[in-house]
């Protein structure tokens, strides 16, 4: 049956993109969950830890270690709100500082996964995520 080929298959996909990615980062001292965090306060700017679980569909416990990790490295800090209950999550002054370095190794590992794909078939594939994922948000 096509269906269970395919999420299978994506599954897979889905574990060896993440293994590349934890090696590549791996001499910098990251894990691809600490870059997924890293990147979306880049992007997005500060958030509460319930916005970053929603963003990338994780639960509280795991985003919990992964916070803490980034702030004992010193890359995020938590900040309060207007509302005293609720925490920002924002990049320090180190992880923008050391960001740059951090793109370039994420950059190499995807450009070296899709050194083989045709830009074409990349296009055609972000579509039809982007379409994907429109459809279950």
């Amino acid at each position: 049956m096509i269906t269970h080929e395919l999420f299978h298959t994506l599954h897979q996909l889905s574990r060896h993109l993440t293994n590349k990615l934890n090696e590549a980062l791996s001499p910098v001292g990251l894990y691809g969950s600490q870059w997924a965090v890293i990147f979306v306060l880049k992007t997005k700017g500060s958030l509460t830890q319930r916005e970053l679980c929603d963003y990338l569909f994780v639960e509280a416990p795991p985003m919990t270690r992964t916070i803490q990790r980034l702030v004992k490295q010193g890359y995020v800090k938590q900040v309060s709100g207007k509302d005293k209950r609720a925490k920002y999550i924002e990049l320090t002054e180190e992880a923008l500082k050391l960001y740059p370095d951090w793109e370039s190794v994420v950059n190499e590992v995807n450009q070296s996964l899709l050194q083989h794909f045709p830009e074409k078939s990349q296009e055609e594939l972000l579509t039809l995520q982007n379409s994907w994922l429109k459809q279950l948000l």
